[in-house]
């Protein structure tokens, strides 16, 4: 009885969010159409705040690409801003365990779409390791393979959040 009640609860939660998620792409769609596509990273911001449980404008992303995978790392902007550090790190802490087990809900929804290269990680999982690390003002995440396949769908899912976040990181190795 209660593995019934649970799995019409999952079910719920995921055509709620296959619903959110057909709704923002038309309404990303009626936003180009209507010549307002600049709109779209302040709505990128907005469910990110609401996804990750802090907000963009009090901190920083960046992404960095490595010979091994890469780093996504996230800070507070001011030194004694606390609260943002602790929701980072939260929020960071569980997304590497996500992805570590192929799970790549936060990014979708954010992003409203598959980023390049989440195919293949999820795939290959087993064969990427992600490593949480506190920062002073926040947290890291280390992303890094020796598969050569999972090397490449790591640095397109980076270079995507790169030019997706515009943080001016480089898009090169």
């Amino acid at each position: 009885m209660k593995r019934r009640i649970y799995l019409a609860f999952i079910g719920g939660v995921l055509m709620a969010l296959a619903f959110v998620m057909v709704h923002a792409q038309q309404q990303r769609k009626k936003d180009d159409m209507n010549g307002m596509a600049g709109m779209s990273n302040d709505e990128m911001n907005k469910r990110g705040d609401q996804v990750m449980g802090f907000d963009h404008n009090k901190t920083t992303h960046h992404f960095r690409l490595l010979p091994q995978g890469g780093t996504i790392q996230i800070t507070a902007n001011a030194v004694d801003d606390t609260e943002s550090r602790d929701q980072i790190r939260s929020h960071l802490g569980h997304i590497t365990k996500m992805f570590a087990a192929g799970n790549f809900n936060a990014p979708m929804l954010i992003h409203e779409q598959t980023p390049p290269g989440v195919p293949v990680m999820q795939k290959l999982k087993s064969e990427i390791e992600y490593r949480f690390e506190e920062t002073e003002r926040g947290a890291s995440m280390h992303i890094s393979t020796r598969n050569g396949k999972a090397l490449q769908a790591i640095h397109k899912f980076l270079r995507f959040q790169i030019k997706e976040h515009k943080t001016g990181d480089s898009l090169e190795v």
